[in-house]
């Protein structure tokens, strides 16, 4: 599992070893993998990199920004955040099966979003994480099995009048299983730091979202052609009267 669990495309060379040895009734373990995504507020960071500029012991040095911005978020970061800077119930990207997923299916991975903002904050990026379970298929509720087998936008949600209702059972389901105890590790910013840390898609210039406000759009990560341990991303959001793409390359 690499960063972002899809970094350095690791996953092939696994399900490459299942599809030649792996005798029926064989064990993965992991057996479930899912990756998540939510915007996050993180103006110390975006002080450091970027505000730092506009007066550097006295002297104005703004022309430094454009190059500062691109230096600091043009490519994905590996870092640690804590609960207190995610906007939003985070949606599922991607939710994986490792006894049956295939090569292909990770590829190119496509998610749409729709979230609301819980507090008034600068929308500075986008993390992404996940977890992953050993043992046993869980349990889950309807509400949760739409929200894992679902790929279409409106089952992607978490962040409707009943979000909190969906992710505590969401929780509860995930520490239940059919036979026997479910390990679960999560890479969670509200969970113990991992070496995986979170992925952090800085933007180039944030936005002031208020309570309540629907942020939208969707997210493609694909296997570069250039190496196929890179991973290209495409990432486009609206919010208010803000529409934005990011492009960048995961090396």
């Amino acid at each position: 599992m690499g960063y972002m669990l899809l970094y350095e495309s690791m996953f092939a060379s696994v399900i490459c070893a299942r599809d030649r040895w792996l005798k029926p009734g064989g064990l993965m373990l992991p057996a479930y993998a899912t990756l998540y995504m939510a915007p996050i507020t993180n103006s110390e960071k975006y002080t450091e990199s970027i505000d730092f500029w506009r007066n550097v012991y006295g002297i104005d040095m703004s022309a430094m920004l454009p190059l500062a911005k691109q230096t600091s978020f043009e490519d994905p970061c590996i870092e640690m955040i804590t609960g207190e800077n995610v906007l939003s119930w985070p949606v599922v990207v991607k939710h994986i099966d490792c006894s049956k997923v295939t090569i292909g299916e990770l590829e190119t991975v496509h998610s749409e979003f729709c979230v609301s903002s819980m507090m008034m904050a600068s929308l500075h990026g986008f993390a992404l994480w996940f977890d992953v379970s050993f043992g046993p298929r869980i349990i889950t509720t309807e509400a949760t099995d739409a929200l894992f087998e679902s790929s279409s936008m409106e089952n992607n949600i978490v962040g409707d009048d009943d979000a909190e209702t969906t992710l505590g059972r969401l929780r509860v389901s995930r520490k239940r299983t059919s036979a026997e105890e479910c390990v679960i590790l999560s890479t969670a910013p509200e969970d113990p730091p991992t070496h995986w840390a979170q992925t952090i898609l800085y933007v180039y210039d944030p936005i002031t979202v208020t309570q309540d406000q629907l942020i939208y759009g969707s997210i493609t990560l694909s296997q570069s052609r250039e190496n196929p341990r890179f991973l290209n991303i495409h990432l486009e959001y609206t919010s208010g009267d803000r529409h934005c793409v990011k492009e960048s390359v995961m090396r």
